[in-house]
């Protein structure tokens, strides 16, 4: 009997198949033969009747990531390159615009863009759906093969097509790729005792470097702090054990977080060790629509354990898991395995975090033509021996510019005002 190419590659499937079939006589976890069969039908197809020659590893490549896509928007499959790209992306240098992107509608969405990038530095805000990079359309294309795509050698340029909210057209921007170096957090003193911390994503290395971060905060403000805002906004988040580390570090004692999934090593329980760096100094963590995942994990915990107040707008609502698993091939699958709970046991997947406090991105600006009258503009008023020290002390906050912040960062100096009632009432 002879046979072509396709029958013959259907047939020696279907015998492999029913090989293993038979080698599981007990029924638990049968491969699904009907499905297998229609798989190898619709490949030996493929290879005998399309109109151009497919090589196999490209057939089976696009299977895997089919398969895998079809799951949740999280889940996918990375071959070698890909898999050393999100190896550089974790430990916090890597090629390309600094962006964090998903899938929404069959289209790329910016989840947030990063801190001091090309990105944020071009515009690029959250919620702007990209719908052609380099004037090809991304409609139909995969998560990973767009990040491909924005990667690229440092002084290229790439020109995204942005569709934004409240914006009639979509517009063009040109971006220039460069090396992103992303230090994950940075501090400053907003007024004195009042510190500023914002992890703009969680790295293996954070936790090392909100350490030193509240290291320096100490050292510049000459002594220990009445408050921190942590600032998490637009956070996409990141490495699972940063998060719990970042949360650890405010925590004397507690759950943190816990994962609940279908296998064994899915299931995950993670605790607060003694020693807190601010030793329980009242903390206020800023959030808003761009703070998913890892970001969601330190709110979540901080909320439940009451050590913080959470402000701002409500969380992107990433409650899942993923793993990494190396393949044999040198590339990985990420999957999803779990999804993760905070300390009360509230699943956060599709929910998001809930403010304690609402506070909504508001622009203010300074009235400079209203005249302002006081004792201080009578002629001949009496001077005041304390005004000098009076006046620093109670300085305007101001962000890490030098410009006044209610202008700059509204949400920021809510949450400021809002720490500085939570210090008040500590001191009762």
């Amino acid at each position: 009997m002879m046979l072509g190419v396709g029958a013959a590659l259907g047939f020696s499937v279907a015998i492999a198949v029913n090989a293993v079939a038979e080698r599981d006589s007990s029924g638990v976890d049968a491969l699904p033969l009907q499905e297998l069969r229609t798989f190898t039908d619709v490949l030996a197809r493929i290879k005998s009747d399309y109109v151009d020659d497919v090589e196999d590893s490209k057939l089976f490549d696009s299977a895997i990531r089919g398969m895998l896509s079809g799951l949740d928007p999280h889940s996918s499959y990375l071959d070698a390159e890909e898999f050393q790209q999100l190896q550089e992306g974790t430990s916090g240098t890597f090629g390309g615009l600094g962006i964090e992107v998903g899938m929404e509608d069959g289209f790329v969405k910016v989840i947030a863009p990063i801190d001091d990038t090309p990105a944020q530095r071009a515009g690029l805000e959250r919620g702007d759906m990209i719908i052609r990079l380099d004037g090809e359309s991304t409609q139909g294309i995969t998560l990973t093969d767009a990040v491909k795509k924005m990667r690229g050698k440092p002084g290229t340029e790439i020109v995204i097509t942005v569709v934004r909210e409240g914006v009639e057209r979509p517009f063009d921007v040109t971006i220039e790729r460069d090396i992103i170096r992303v230090r994950s957090v940075r501090a400053h003193i907003m007024e004195p005792g009042y510190g500023y911390v914002r992890i703009t994503q969680f790295q293996s290395g954070t936790v090392d470097q909100l350490g030193q971060a509240m290291n320096e905060l100490r050292k510049e403000n000459g002594g220990p702090l009445d408050g921190i805002v942590l600032d998490l906004r637009n956070n996409p988040g990141g490495v699972l054990q940063g998060a719990v580390g970042v949360a650890d570090a405010f925590l004397d004692k507690g759950l943190i977080v816990y994962t609940d999934g279908r296998i064994k090593d899915a299931d995950m329980r993670f605790n607060a060790r003694p020693g807190d760096m601010l030793d329980g100094a009242p903390i206020v963590v800023l959030v808003n629509g761009g703070s998913a995942s890892a970001s969601e994990i330190v709110a979540g915990a901080l909320q439940d354990e009451r050590r913080a107040l959470i402000a701002g707008e409500r969380t992107f609502g990433k409650g899942s898991v993923q793993s990494i698993q190396e393949l044999t091939s040198g590339g990985a699958i990420k999957l999803t395995t779990a999804r993760y709970y905070t300390p009360k046991g509230r699943s956060i997947q599709a929910e998001g975090i809930e403010p304690d406090v609402l506070i909504t991105p508001l622009r203010v600006s300074r009235d400079e033509d209203r005249p302002r009258f006081d004792e201080s503009s009578l002629s001949g008023h009496l001077s005041n021996e304390h005004r000098k020290a009076d006046h620093e002390r109670k300085r305007m906050a101001v962000d890490r510019d030098g410009n006044p912040l209610a202008e700059s960062d509204y949400m920021l100096y809510e949450s400021l005002n809002l720490l500085k009632g939570m210090v008040i009432v500590s001191r009762r």
